[in-house]
């Protein structure tokens, strides 16, 4: 069984960089700013064969109130779900009274837990060990997360009784190790960054949407459990949080995001990291789920995400969250603005939900599904040639320069978006309004749902283009007699004249 290890300690303390360092990542934002961390976050790491997961948790101060109550009870959670816990403290600042009140807990949790004193880069690391020992959890480990010191001798302490991995689990798995800060390499191999969520975590779904439309309560109503933080308050999810689970057998990873505001909105450094943490998470995912307030409706900022999620090339649903209380007539009124506006997204299934009650939520998997599957589904070059022709039987391209046309074969170019590459000549001067033609073509044929098709020309080179024939001096002469004897002609026709 894969052992669990959770960072924890109050805010600042460096956890979010060690835990960039330990799964070799950049997954967690790190910055000089005081809780910063709030929802619970899984990384995988390995060391010296031994493969574990990593928690990096918010801080705890003793004293919270509102959105920090929220965060102190995600850490204390991570604590319950770890194997071992590394209890971080600030070896510059010195022993705190939050410190002395997250050691009791750690005692009375009877907890495998190591104290690790961070920061000690500036400081005497006996003078940190003394400091802290009235908590009672033995000699502090000390280390600079930042730099990367004492780390491997922590993990020894932390992983030391852990079994290893099996032998076939474990080849390769230390191609890189990290040794106080750098990378130790085996001969022959490259170092290389441990992977996030895999294609053996299932569907990647990502929950895109601006500030404050419910995204993370509708996370924690299809996880079934309060794993984010919800809170009503905008721009409580910082990071882009990776939950893997199951559900009727099948596996699916749920992508938590940062809402998006519009540039201009946009003022604290933290929050611009959190905005480009959204669209990598988009990037990533194989289908993204589009929430949506239907109290407020379609607003600007929504068809500009849009557009992204259209540019990338991801399956897509839409989910109008809040939907529940409305009256009929707004109700309405919110459907033909959805019509009116997002006419641009129309393959994408529209779901009228209620995050908070969850009214319509488990519909969301059936579409997720489809749009997935219409996604990275493959087709034969015959059947995407069929299609073509009859397309064209049924409505030819436009003349160019009096020559018409021709579209000869198509084939699959790449999935997710399906790509269909098309041969043809004067392929240049293919209108869009016919491209758009061709595309719901293709969709409603091969009944695509969710998610966007891409056509791409391809027009056919002429093989003498650039050409020249060298004429030999013979060719030349009898070109020149050629000439010379129509000359000849003319001059008689026009004496005769």
């Amino acid at each position: 069984m894969v052992p669990v290890i959770a960072l924890v300690g109050r805010p600042n303390v460096g956890k979010s960089t060690l835990f960039n360092r330990l799964t070799k990542s950049r997954d967690a934002i790190v910055a000089e700013y005081a809780g910063l961390t709030r929802d619970r976050q899984y990384g995988e790491a390995k060391w010296q064969g031994r493969t574990y997961i990593v928690i990096d948790t918010g801080g705890i101060s003793g004293d919270e109130e509102g959105i920090d109550a929220k965060m102190a009870e995600q850490s204390l959670q991570a604590i319950e779900e770890a194997d071992a816990v590394l209890f971080m403290v600030d070896a510059r600042a010195g022993m705190t009274a939050a410190d002395q009140m997250i050691g009791e807990h750690l005692r009375k949790r009877n907890k495998r837990c190591f104290l690790v004193a961070n920061k000690v880069d500036s400081v005497d690391p006996d003078i940190a060990r003394a400091e802290f020992s009235p908590l009672g959890l033995g000699d502090a480990l000390p280390i600079a997360a930042a730099h990367g010191r004492g780390i491997s001798h922590m993990l020894e302490e932390a992983l030391g009784i852990f079994p290893k991995d099996n032998a076939e689990d474990a080849e390769g798995v230390d191609a890189a190790e990290l040794i106080d800060g750098e990378e130790v390499v085996a001969e022959g191999q490259e170092p290389k960054r441990i992977p996030g969520p895999s294609e053996k975590d299932g569907i990647k779904i990502a929950i895109i949407g601006r500030p404050n439309v419910g995204k993370s309560t509708l996370v924690n109503r299809m996880l079934g459990e309060e794993r984010v933080i919800v809170y009503d308050q905008a721009g409580t999810t910082r990071d882009s949080i990776y939950i893997p689970f199951e559900r009727d057998d099948e596996k699916y990873t749920l992508i938590d995001t940062a809402g998006v505001r519009r540039r201009g909105k946009i003022f604290e450094a933290v929050e611009k990291f959190s905005v480009v943490k959204t669209l990598q998470a988009i990037q990533d995912a194989n289908v993204v789920i589009f929430v949506m307030d239907a109290r407020e409706g379609v607003v600007e900022h929504d068809l500009n995400l849009l557009g992204f999620v259209l540019e990338t090339g991801r399956a897509l649903v839409i989910a109008l969250n809040k939907w529940d209380g409305m009256e009929p007539g707004e109700r309405d009124y919110v459907k033909t603005e959805l019509e009116r506006r997002l006419f641009f997204v129309d393959f994408a299934d529209i779901h009228f939900i209620s995050a908070k009650h969850g009214t319509g939520v488990g519909h969301l998997y059936k579409s997720v599904q489809a749009a997935f599957k219409s996604a990275i589904t493959r087709w034969p070059t015959s059947r995407l040639t069929q299609i073509l022709e009859d397309a064209v039987r049924e409505h030819a391209p436009p003349m160019v320069a009096s020559r018409r046309i021709k579209l000869r074969y198509a084939h699959l170019g790449g999935a997710n978006p399906p790509l269909i590459v098309i041969h043809g000549n004067q392929v240049d001067s293919i209108p869009k309004s016919y491209t758009r033609y061709l595309e719901n073509t293709y969709r409603r044929v091969l009944k695509l749902v969710g998610t966007p098709i891409r056509i791409e020309y391809k027009g056919g080179e002429n093989p003498y283009e650039g050409k020249k024939n060298t004429l030999t001096d013979r060719q030349v002469n009898k070109k020149r007699r050629l000439m010379s004897h129509h000359k000849k002609a003319e001059k008689k026709r026009r004496d005769k004249r």
